[in-house]
């Protein structure tokens, strides 16, 4: 199996750069859907509508309707063939961007991803998340290309919640545990190939910039600041996460992640939340030293991540519960079979449960 690593075409990163949409835009298209919730329309529509003043690309809006399901993918591809469209923009958050990813794939157009936040690894990869209607996830849509251009616009993600670029720390916290994990199990990554030094090194960076700007960028975006520990995290959040978890692999923290989906008490926490508790879970399974399992800990308490089951919502995390996510976890077509040694759904459950324990005596309860 040869060694691969994708990569997004274009990554441009900068304050006020959502102000030149329409003239990135006009590379790869002539009119496009821009895919937006109403809420954020409501929020940008000055900007994108500068965006596109005088640009030799014309725009037309449609409003997510909140789930990355088949159904709306289906809904957005025949609303591109109604209006004429050649070109796909998403701007929002992660299901939004899976969804204009999934779109312009059927509908064989470029696309554009504008993320106003930057809480997931999602927009650089060629990958899109396919849920339920009722938000279950049901399957992992691997895209023949990554996107032809993402676009962060700092000023605009700074002034997101700052929960959100948290819970994208959360999500990028797994990449180098995964990328190791496939690394050294010699399992196919995303990309479809073995893992390259280049992706591991990108991944490892990723690791260290949150360590070393974590804290620092949430403090000031609590000030209101876009400094400098901010940009790195931003770019550690999309960029570093992105191509590392993409090209690096995904094991276990994912698949756990996956698994806390069934539970309907998980809904209202975060992507990055669960997979920041899922990757203490795959240390846990991996047994890793004490010093490293302590230092991911505290690191998810100063942020304010999940690391006891209570903090994910569930109140009640019965043996019944527990073992649904790990049985969902252990679906035979997830990830968790990236890790380097056999993983049952007895083994997940008794990592959650330990996890659980470990968070709760760090917090002192």
């Amino acid at each position: 199996m040869a060694k691969i690593l994708i990569s997004p075409g274009r990554y441009v990163q900068g304050a006020g750069e959502m102000k030149k949409l329409g003239t990135y835009a006009a590379v790869y298209g002539k009119k496009a859907l821009v895919l937006i919730t109403e809420s954020g329309y409501k929020r940008s529509s000055a900007v994108i509508e500068e965006g596109f003043q005088n640009a030799e690309c014309s725009m037309t809006v449609d409003y997510f309707q909140g789930e990355c399901s088949k159904k709306e993918i289906s809904r957005i591809c025949a609303l591109m063939e109604e209006k004429g469209c050649d070109l796909m923009i998403g701007i929002g958050g992660g299901k939004t961007l899976d969804t204009a990813k999934a779109a312009a794939y059927y509908r064989k157009v470029p696309v554009i991803i504008c993320p106003t936040i930057a809480s997931t690894d999602a927009p650089c990869s060629a990958l899109s998340v396919i849920y339920s209607e009722e938000g279950v996830f049901e399957e992992y849509l691997f895209l023949p290309a990554n996107p032809n251009m993402v676009l962060m616009d700092t000023e605009i993600i700074a002034k997101s919640p700052v929960r959100l670029t948290v819970a994208g720390m959360g999500d990028a916290l797994a990449t180098y545990f995964e990328a190791r994990a496939c690394r050294d199990s010699g399992a196919a990554t995303c990309a479809g190939g073995k893992v390259t030094g280049a992706a591991m090194a990108l991944a490892e960076l990723c690791f260290d910039t949150l360590m070393e700007e974590g804290v620092k960028a949430k403090l000031a975006l609590e000030a209101g600041a876009c400094t400098e520990a901010v940009e790195r995290i931003i770019e550690a959040n999309t960029l570093l996460s992105g191509i590392g978890f993409e090209s690096g692999g995904l094991a276990g923290a994912h698949a756990i992640h996956n698994g806390f989906t069934v539970l309907e008490e998980c809904h209202s926490m975060y992507h990055g939340e669960k997979v920041a508790f899922g990757t203490i879970t795959q240390l846990v399974l991996e047994n890793v030293p004490t010093d490293e399992l302590e230092d991911i800990i505290d690191f998810c308490i100063e942020l304010g991540l999940p690391v006891t089951l209570k903090e994910l919502g569930i109140t009640d995390p019965t043996p019944e519960k527990i073992m649904a996510v790990a049985e969902a976890a252990c679906a035979p077509t997830d990830t968790i079979h990236n890790m380097p040694f056999e993983v049952t759904p007895e083994s997940v459950a008794a990592a959650i449960l330990a996890a659980d324990r470990y968070g709760r005596y760090f917090l002192g309860e």
